[in-house]
């Protein structure tokens, strides 16, 4: 017997028991960004590499160690994208969509990275984001702000996520910050473990974001950001908070929070939840204002978003709000005797065609009665349609409901589609 293949580490089947819960969410998440007058954009999963060194940054986990790089018969160099903000800036140059002009965008799609498998972070993990475009106010930051708790109440998670914020200021402030904690982190290099000083030069304020207790007992008197910002930049932020407590979201302002991407400047944010775990960070995002200028466009202020969708079906599930799942199918159609397949095959094209949201599956492959009618209870349908001879010869549908306690009853087929409509 030849070695079974299966799916790669971190790589993760959806199936059919899983696959409602997905729709579920991605219903909600459609529906969210519809309300707001966003656009879908969608982008290739392989891109050039350069893409994301220039835009993640050549210093960044992502970029040294996770991204899935390979050459191709021509040579070039590409990328499994490992986020989806770098590949919707390049579509927006290259499509003329962000010069002087304003985008509310969103997509949604697999992306890749080489990690450590865990509960809540995979090697093929699914993203949904959204990215506005052309405007650099605060009231674009408090917008994305706003969808995203709003998602959080139509999926009923709200008490479980809670919102913390920073600013980064612009990229001349966050240099004159940056020399001076690399000047503290010095001071201290002793207590430093080697990945703290190998950031210390090359991305000093990712240090900020340590897990080490040691570090981080020591960063209680690193010098603060915000005591680095000129006036836009605390203006900037200011406004933010002022909108974000008008509209009654509650946030936490926390300055010790980066974000590991090279391209943020100002505003930076993350829900985070204590019911998954490690893997606390469930949206994340900020404003970008140089990203697209830096991979060749012309300048144009943009802030958005990320969420993991595997952490929101996880959380989803550990809170128990996942639901029941819906059966796949209404009604399932038997045909038995001489002449009846071509009937029930005709009623369930019928039905298919005068009720639309009708899900009908038609039994194939024959058996006699009892294993047809086996066929059905396990499709979870509500009803099962018989359709013998008698039936056929009558212009009848036997209809039996498989769930309640109704008695089978006959159904004149021209009254078959009211009958159901009125029942399902």
């Amino acid at each position: 017997m030849a070695k079974q293949i299966q799916a790669i580490r971190g790589m993760n089947d959806i199936v059919p028991a899983q696959s409602p819960l997905w729709q579920k969410l991605e219903a909600v998440l459609r529906a969210s960004v519809h309300a707001y007058g966003y656009s879908e954009i969608r982008t290739p999963i392989v891109e050039s590499t350069d893409l994301f060194k220039r835009s993640i940054g050549e210093v960044t986990d992502i970029v040294e160690k996770e991204m899935y790089t390979f050459q191709d018969n021509n040579g070039d160099s590409l990328t499994l994208r490992p986020e989806g903000t770098a590949s919707t800036v390049r579509a927006g140059n290259e499509h003329g969509l962000l010069y002087n002009q304003e985008q509310r965008l969103w997509y949604m799609g697999p992306m890749f990275r080489h990690e450590r498998p865990q509960k809540g972070r995979y090697r093929q993990f699914h993203q949904f984001g959204v990215e506005v475009y052309g405007i650099g106010s605060a009231d674009a930051d408090a917008e994305v702000l706003m969808l995203s708790n709003r998602l959080w109440h139509k999926l009923g998670i709200q008490e479980h996520v809670k919102l913390e914020i920073n600013t980064l200021g612009d990229s001349e402030e966050r240099e004159t910050y940056r020399q001076a904690l690399i000047a503290f982190l010095e001071k201290h290099e002793d207590v430093l473990d080697e990945d703290a000083k190998r950031r210390m030069y090359s991305n000093p304020l990712r240090v900020l974001d340590t897990k080490n207790p040691d570090i981080q007992a020591i960063l209680v008197n690193a010098p603060e950001l915000m005591d680095y910002l000129g006036e836009e930049s605390k203006t900037h932020f200011s406004h933010l908070c002022e909108l974000l407590d008008a509209a009654g979201i509650q946030y936490i302002v926390n300055p010790r929070l980066v974000r590991g991407l090279d391209y943020y400047n100002r505003t930076v944010f993350e829900w985070v939840t204590s019911s998954l775990g490690a893997q606390g960070t469930v949206l994340a995002g900020g404003r970008y204002d140089g990203l697209v200028s830096q991979l060749g466009g012309k300048q144009s202020p943009a802030v958005g978003f990320a969420m993991g969708m595997e952490r929101i079906i996880l959380l989803l599930q550990e809170l128990e709000l996942a639901g029941d799942v819906a059966p796949a199918v209404d009604v399932y159609i038997t045909a038995m005797g001489t002449g009846t397949q071509i009937q029930a095959v005709n009623i369930a094209e019928d039905l298919r065609e005068s009720l639309p949201s009708l899900r009908v599956m038609s039994h194939c492959g024959g058996g006699n009665f009892k294993k047809q009618m086996k066929r059905a209870d396990k499709s979870g349908a509500q009803f099962a349609l018989v359709i013998g001879e008698t039936e056929l010869e009558n212009n009848e549908v036997a209809v039996k409901d498989l769930r309640g306690n109704t008695e089978q009853q006959l159904v004149a087929k021209d009254e078959l589609a009211a009958f159901l409509d009125e029942r399902i």
